[in-house]
């Protein structure tokens, strides 16, 4: 118990001290108009989105945006009234475009292929992608783009993306949700994803703002139409040749609820074995990791002697301490903090479920198709 106490210790020293910050949920933008207004087509991919498609595209359309913007929903093969609701929303104004999918081609991933016909219908030097559950303030577009001409330490950025607010208001978001903000900021840090000079990249899907030729330059949606986790495949494959910005944001909030714990469970485990590849190894790799920062510090600190309970109150404390400025985010309490581990267990649980799914067959699935390693 002692050796692996202090193996717990010294990872949540590296991971507060040495991690690039992730713990301190940042930056997020201020609102701010860009010098010059370049023309922006705004994507948003739909599938069966009658419930929230109404309030975004009105949201989108009611940008304060001093340059020329146009609204492209791609509605793919919807089985409910999005087409319709959205058109009745934009009430006949002309920025806006409603396009029926055509069929998906084999190996495409749902999104990506609407993606793609939606920057093919248009020729803005600038694209938005945004998800058809994210209500936007009037003033995001043009923080966006200010951000987007502002260099960063000297590198013109190609990308800008942030990670909206997520609905927190049901007893299982308010459980969930932040957590899962938490860990994606310490899988990939911002402070780490914003160096020029760093090669980690990621973004956040629902609010990605790129320069058309940096997505040319990164042989377009086609050259990565499979990906399961789009957002940080395209990060990857832009930074490579330029720079990206990920942040939160405080001028975009998603309305889609996850009201049960089953549906907050099957989001995480859509994709979760693919980020580990597939593997097996990293599989079980990762959850020992995980068993070693979150379950072994509690378990220390209760039943340790001396040294390995000391070991386990100073990295429980590491990690209650790293959750707070999440939680103040999300206007949760200080003592959520204390359930870190019984979260993690849920967490480690539907990445566990995801490897079974894959290796049964089943693959991915979202929005009624499944969706295999090679998709």
């Amino acid at each position: 118990m002692t050796l692996l106490a202090l193996l717990a210790l010294l990872a949540w020293i590296y991971l507060y001290l040495l991690h690039g910050q992730f713990w301190q949920s940042g930056p997020e933008l201020a609102p701010a108009r860009p010098a010059t207004a370049v023309p922006v087509d705004i994507i948003v991919p739909a599938r069966d989105e009658a419930e929230t498609i109404g309030a975004v595209v009105q949201s989108l359309l009611a940008q304060d945006y001093a340059g020329p913007f146009r609204v492209i929903l791609v509605d793919d093969g919807s089985t409910d009234r999005t087409g319709d609701i959205a058109i009745r929303a934009a009430n006949g104004d002309p920025r806006f475009a409603l396009l029926r999918g055509g069929e998906k081609p084999a190996g495409w991933s749902g999104k990506l292929w609407a993606l793609e016909q939606g920057v093919a219908h248009g020729a803005a030097p600038v694209l938005l992608f945004t998800d058809a559950d994210i209500v936007h303030d009037p003033r995001h577009l043009a923080t966006l783009a200010a951000r987007l001409v502002t260099p960063e330490r000297g590198a013109r950025l190609d990308m800008v993306s942030e990670m909206v607010r997520l609905n927190c208001e049901s007893a299982a978001e308010r459980a969930l949700v932040p957590a899962f903000v938490y860990f994606f900021q310490m899988l990939y840090p911002f402070a780490r994803v914003n160096d020029p000079l760093d090669g980690t990249a990621a973004a956040a899907g629902g609010t990605v703002l790129i320069r058309r030729e940096a997505l040319e330059r990164a042989g377009g949606l086609a050259a990565m139409h499979g990906a399961l986790i789009d957002d940080v495949t395209l990060a990857g494959r832009v930074k490579r040749g330029g720079a990206v910005f990920l942040g939160h944001s405080g001028l975009a909030r998603s309305i889609r609820p996850y009201p049960r714990l089953a549906e907050i469970r099957a989001m995480i485990s859509r994709t979760a074995f693919t980020q580990l590849h597939y593997s097996g190894l990293l599989l079980a790799l990762t959850l020992a990791g995980l068993a070693v920062v979150w379950l072994v510090p509690p378990l220390a600190l209760v039943f340790g002697h001396e040294v390995a309970a000391l070991c386990g109150l100073i990295a429980s404390l590491l990690a209650v301490l790293s959750y707070q400025p999440t939680l103040r985010r999300y206007g949760r309490g200080w003592y959520w903090g204390l359930a870190l581990p019984l979260i993690a267990l849920v967490y480690m649980e539907a990445t566990l479920a995801s490897a079974l799914r894959y290796w049964r067959g089943t693959g991915a699935a979202w929005k009624s198709r499944d969706y295999g390693a090679d998709a």
